[in-house]
């Protein structure tokens, strides 16, 4: 059964040496981008969780709003952890080598939405040992980067599954769906 929140990757593998070398300098812009779009979904997410609670469904515009960062960020993600190398703008559109697509909205029970968040602490917490594990995969394969000028495919998908997780996590605890967080492995 598909998962609702799908992580899409069509990244060809190869990385340019000198954009890797100097990858953390260049995801400064990113980050601040996804830190101020961040704040801004705080807003958005509080009022979709009131108008789900009273509706039982998110309304679309919200749900594009946070869809859009979720993107975003799972974009901002991949480029900095070096499983995409093209640099990942700034508009979270679906045009990007590592993309989430994500499900339109859909009824949502009104008490998972009320506890959402004590209900997505299990998932938040291996989504941040997965991120660390993340962090120190990407700090060797940016050292494989830089030898080969490619990211080898193995390690590409390990990565990847982190940043699908992460996504679809977010994507939970932001109430884009009901649907848990998949430990599957498969990729699209």
């Amino acid at each position: 059964m598909d998962h609702p929140i799908r992580l899409v990757v069509t990244d060809d593998l190869r990385r340019s040496r000198l954009t890797v070398f100097f990858r953390l300098l260049l995801a400064i812009p990113p980050l601040i981008w996804a830190a101020l779009w961040g704040f801004l979904s705080v807003f958005a997410l509080i009022a979709a969780w009131l108008v789900a609670l009273v509706t039982g469904r998110v309304p679309t515009g919200l749900h594009g709003f946070l869809a859009a960062f979720v993107r975003y960020q799972t974009h901002v993600f991949a480029y900095v952890s070096l499983v995409a190398d093209p640099f990942p703008g700034f508009s979270g559109s679906a045009a990007y080598p590592v993309t989430v697509e994500v499900a339109p909205p859909g009824e949502q029970g009104r008490l998972g939405v009320f506890f959402r968040f004590l209900l997505a602490i299990p998932a938040a917490l291996i989504s941040g040992v997965l991120n660390y594990l993340t962090e120190i995969l990407a700090f060797f394969g940016w050292f494989v980067c830089l030898v080969l000028g490619r990211m080898p495919e193995g390690m590409r998908n390990l990565l990847a599954f982190s940043v699908r997780y992460h996504a679809q996590t977010q994507a939970y605890e932001y109430l884009l769906t009901d649907r848990y967080p998949s430990l599957n492995v498969g990729l699209e």
